[in-house]
């Protein structure tokens, strides 16, 4: 494959932490890689730098000429007057493209992104819909390369299974940046991590996240057991250096030398391998032997005269975990409240076992005071040690447990990232005793070696468990049952994500069976619009100029000076490539004109 862009010893520091150092890395054309890593790892910073939106404090990229890098933020940003179709146009607003062209691809990309009201303002959209605006957008500017950063954040099952569709079918390269594993798994073609722990600075192989996960296993398990074999052979060598064994002959000094190669080596390994630490979460039960902590029968609610869900009715015990998945606005988090006490189902009813003890993680995170140091966020009680299942533990040693270092004990909580933030949540659940543990989007933020452990965690808890969460992979591994909320429709229970999908295809080819009978009986109801009719009328005309640019390109590429440069011949085989792209769309787009003609019948 082509080689397209190629990363040469780059590394960024920001103030005294060192992100990465010396990154040496090739990117060729159709790679489709998901990147991963800790927090902190510096992976934004790695996409920030592949887009020039800041620069590597050594090293360098070397580009392909031409090369067209479109970078997608973890937060969308839109001017708040403008609506959802002129977002896009502004997107593309500086192109080559003509007015016809730009017209194509706003309309094109307004079907891929499926928005329901394309006149709607920016600033009415919910956070999901922002989120599909950002990717739409960041198509429409038509990328060689496309950067996303976290995509998945704010999307919904639907969404992330759209999202997911098209960079399946993508004709571009990309380097997504997530923690959802299924997703990566799904779309990615290649993985890699960013680690201080890898001699090289990161791991990568030719394959999707579950292959990953294992070789990378294997590899780190590897480096372990080196550095007990170097540990070994290094006391050998403390134990004869000990004796006064004097560098009088050359095989003396020979092995004083060895010995000290070896104990760098050991000294770099121990430091690659300290840096594996990950987050200790342990939820502590009551230790209750109810066999009963929760039943509910046939609860319903409704919210603004709607209907959100009804008839849902479970048993849980000790050791079950229900997860919850659903559409956002479909209920998932006042399900939650319900169980919490908090707010009470309208009809149906819900017994608790008595004196049930119920902790939540609440994903908006209002039980955190922003104004808090992290000392007194993580030991409400106050003092310099918390009370962790009868034992006093210091809280510069449970600070560590959860990753963060002494030196962030003063640092008031409005300041610590999202998955600092989440992990504080997680430390002052694990303080409390409790019988029921409700999750609302626990993993947001937190990065997968967090995940894996939060996955050992709710699995080894010996209470009940309810978790919402759109993350497949983690739920398919927690769960006992998945109850699937879906607006308008009675709420079902399914044992995994796998059946959840089918019954989504299901409803969607009844769905899609339902609108095509509509739209036989409503044809003479479409519209053949006066821009339609325009547009099919020049469009013949727009087809003769593409094909004449691509004759003209394809001719240009047999020129001997094209031939003998090698970059002059790389540019226009590119722009052969979507001239001729150009063409197929035309061609494509005149069929659905006449068709639409054709449908709206004589007027």
């Amino acid at each position: 494959m082509t080689l397209i862009f190629s990363c040469k010893e780059i590394s960024k520091t920001y103030g005294d932490d060192t992100l990465f150092s010396d990154l040496s890395i090739d990117f060729k054309a159709k790679e489709q890689m998901g990147l991963i890593g800790m927090n902190g790892s510096g992976k934004s910073s790695f996409l920030k730098i592949i887009a020039g939106h800041t620069r590597p404090d050594e090293g360098q990229i070397v580009f392909q000429p031409g090369l067209k890098i479109v970078y997608l933020a973890q937060d969308d940003v839109f001017e708040p007057e403008k609506t959802v179709e002129q977002i896009l146009y502004s997107s593309i607003e500086k192109t080559l493209f003509d007015e016809k062209q730009k017209h194509a691809i706003v309309q094109s990309a307004l079907g891929k992104g499926g928005f329901p009201d394309t006149s709607l303002l920016t600033d009415q959209l919910s956070g999901g819909w922002k989120k599909r605006l950002s990717i739409t957008r960041a198509l429409c500017c038509q990328p060689d390369v496309l950067l996303l950063d976290e995509p998945t954040n704010h999307l919904d099952i639907n969404g992330i299974l759209w999202l997911e569709n098209i960079l399946k079918t993508a004709g571009f390269s990309f380097i997504v940046v997530s923690h959802d594993r299924a997703f990566l798994e799904n779309v990615c073609s290649n993985t890699m991590e960013i680690g201080k722990y890898y001699p090289s600075g990161y791991f990568k192989i030719h394959s999707g996240y579950v292959d990953f996960k294992k070789h990378r296993d294997d590899f780190l398990s590897a480096q372990q057991k080196k550095q007990a074999s170097l540990s070994s052979k290094m006391r050998r060598e403390d134990e004869w250096l000990k004796q006064g064994a004097k560098a009088r002959s050359t095989k003396a000094k020979y092995r004083i030398e060895q010995a000290h190669k070896l104990r760098m080596e050991l000294n770099t390994i121990k430091s690659m391998n300290k840096e594996t630490a990950s987050v200790d979460i342990d939820f502590h039960a009551t230790g209750r032997q109810t066999k009963k902590l929760l039943t509910a029968r046939h609860i319903k609610k409704i919210i603004n005269s709607q209907t959100l869900f009804s008839d849902i009715s479970f048993e849980m015990g000790p050791g079950f975990c229900l997860g919850v998945v659903g559409e956002n606005g479909s209920g998932k988090s006042t399900f939650l409240s319900i169980l919490e006490q908090k707010i009470s189902p309208d009809e149906g009813k819900i017994i608790w076992a008595e004196n049930l003890k119920i902790a939540v993680f609440d994903q908006k995170r209002s039980s955190l005071n922003p104004q808090l140091t992290l000392k007194q966020a993580l030991n409400p009680a106050g003092g310099d040690s918390v009370n962790y299942k009868g034992h006093p533990v210091h809280i510069v040693t449970w600070a560590k447990r959860f990753l963060f270092m002494p030196d962030q004990l003063d640092m008031p909580v409005k300041n610590l990232s999202g998955g600092e933030q989440a992990r504080i949540i997680l430390a002052n659940i694990m303080l409390t005793p409790c019988d029921l543990l409700l999750l609302d989007e626990p993993t947001n933020d937190l990065d997968i070696l967090s995940l894996e452990v939060l996955e050992d965690s709710i699995r080894q808890f010996p209470g009940a468990v309810v978790i919402v969460s759109h993350d497949r992979y983690l739920m398919d591994r927690v769960c006992h049952k998945i109850l699937y909320l879906e607006p308008g429709k009675a709420p079902e229970f399914f044992s995994n994500f796998a059946q959840i999908l089918a019954h989504r295809d299901k409803s969607s080819i009844k769905k899609q069976k339902s609108i095509k009978t509509v739209e036989k009986k409503n044809k003479s109801k479409i519209v053949f619009s006066f821009k339609d009719k325009y547009e099919l009328e020049h469009i013949e005309e727009n087809i003769l100029e593409a094909e004449t640019q691509v004759e003209i390109l394809s001719q240009k590429i047999q020129e001997p000076d094209i031939i003998n440069d090698i970059e002059q011949m790389k540019q226009y085989c590119s722009l052969l490539e979507k001239a001729q792209e150009q063409v197929h769309f035309l061609y494509d787009r005149w069929e659905i004109l006449e068709q639409k003609k054709t449908d709206a019948g004589p007027k």
